[in-house]
């Protein structure tokens, strides 16, 4: 059985600790070998956009474009369709890599054997 980590944050800047946290906790898991499929919904949906993550900043913590750019480069990175639609981001808009995607596939994600989901 493959060992599938499905992380669900809600918060961006609004939520600092607790966005920094879901994204440090994706890319550690990415480092370890665990396949990562992080869903960027509410708040947190703006860092699919390029030049956003820069600007996020959190005392003790990993810089957020590299933790996201870890993610790009060796996980899977999904805005949700609706928080995309909501705040005007349409595909085109996004980082290279991130695609978006809603609740069905969501779904599909977590209930696949072998998965753990987290939601930040």
């Amino acid at each position: 059985m493959s060992k599938k980590l499905v992380i669900k944050v809600t918060a961006g800047a609004d939520a600092p600790e607790r966005c920094s946290q879901a994204f440090t906790v994706a890319a550690v898991a990415v480092a370890s070998g665990v396949e990562v499929s992080l869903w960027l919904t509410g708040e947190s949906s703006w860092f699919a956009l390029p030049g956003r993550a820069v600007k996020f900043e959190l005392p003790h913590a990993a810089p957020l474009p590299e933790l996201l750019a870890s993610l790009l480069a060796a996980g899977r990175v999904t805005l949700c369709t609706q928080c995309a639609a909501r705040r005007g981001i349409e595909p085109g808009d996004t980082l290279p890599g991130v695609r978006i995607a809603g609740a069905q596939v969501f779904v599909s994600e977590i209930m696949a054997d072998g998965v753990q989901a987290l939601v930040y």
